[in-house]
């Protein structure tokens, strides 16, 4: 979004990329961060907690914990590797319902949300992790040796309903008294190389359509009166982003001629906001709506729907 004339805000679903964009102006105050690497699954983790209204404003985020998952990319048909990943997944997915369910004993009743429209396959994500859910509510709900019942539903977007999805969930939640629940959806990230091996895990919920401008009432325990688990993956960047790549990629390739160096050294003087501003004044004017997804997006997301799903469907069992 353009804030005036001299300002440029590029859209992102992911804490993470909020934080390295405000560690170059010293904008971190009321966050902890950590991260580490899992050699055995080739997974580097970041964990972003929101301490306090000072982290929030900074980060324009809910107060809470962000935890990233940047994996091998998850659009590669290797069947083992999207199992290690679904089991990985479901570890931390567990905890945290675990840790928000501490008054009370499972079997639990999560509700599993797909936002999203089905019929555009970058924002299809959702509708698909729903299609590949193991549904228990109702059907095995007498059993007691599972860790939670699930029931689920996929809401539609706006332009298909004419209601607000949170709206449309509040009514589910008081009619059927899940203890929690998980909302699903296609995310939009800064950077191209996160596009489809980058997972993002919540417990602060959703506001729908917010990394593309398009912004929808919040899906959070404040609304839901139950905490909600958000799980996301980047499958949209924006124009401005991919000018910014390939300049970056051209002068590095140029860098070696004396021309060039100067305009190199510009660059690397200015901050995250200055460079991303600079690149949006290079482009047309009429590619400041674009958004860009990867040609294969539809098997994409179908194999990522069903790591996804089987993740959930792990964390559910006993």
């Amino acid at each position: 979004m353009i804030n005036g004339e001299n300002e440029i805000r590029v859209r992102t679903d992911l804490a993470l990329e909020t934080k390295e964009s405000l560690e170059s102006d010293g904008s971190m105050r009321g966050v902890i961060f950590d991260e580490e690497y899992d050699e055995e699954r080739d997974i580097r983790i970041s964990r972003l907690e929101i301490l306090n209204s000072i982290g929030e404003r900074n980060m324009g985020r809910a107060k809470g914990v962000y935890y990233t998952f940047e994996t091998s990319p998850m659009s590669f048909n290797d069947g083992e590797y999207h199992r290690d990943i679904s089991e990985f997944l479901a570890k931390y997915l567990r905890d945290i319902i675990s840790k928000h369910m501490e008054e009370k004993k499972p079997p639990f009743h999560v509700l599993v949300v797909g936002l999203g429209n089905r019929e555009a396959t970058p924002d299809a994500l959702g509708p698909y992790v729903v299609n590949n859910l193991d549904i228990t509510e109702g059907i095995g709900s007498g059993e007691e040796n599972v860790f939670a019942y699930v029931s689920a539903l996929s809401p539609g977007v706006m332009a298909q309903t004419g209601m607000e999805t949170a709206e449309i969930l509040k009514g589910v939640v008081d009619s059927t008294h899940p203890d929690c629940i998980i909302v699903v959806d296609a995310l939009a990230a800064r950077s191209t190389t996160r596009l489809a091996n980058t997972i993002q895990l919540a417990d602060t919920g959703i506001m729908p359509g917010s990394g593309v401008g398009n912004h929808r009432n919040a899906i959070d325990s404040n609304n839901m009166g139950v905490p909600v688990i958000a799980i996301g993956v980047p499958t949209v960047v924006d124009a401005a982003t991919i000018v910014g790549d390939a300049m970056e990629k051209m002068l590095l390739a140029l860098e070696e001629h004396s021309g060039v160096m100067s305009i190199r050294r510009a660059l690397d003087s200015f901050d995250n906001s200055e460079r991303k501003q600079f690149m949006w004044e290079l482009m047309p004017e009429n590619m400041s709506g674009m958004y860009v997804t990867p040609k294969d997006v539809d098997e994409t997301v179908k194999r990522i729907s069903y790591t996804l799903s089987e993740a959930i469907n792990i964390a559910m069992q006993a």
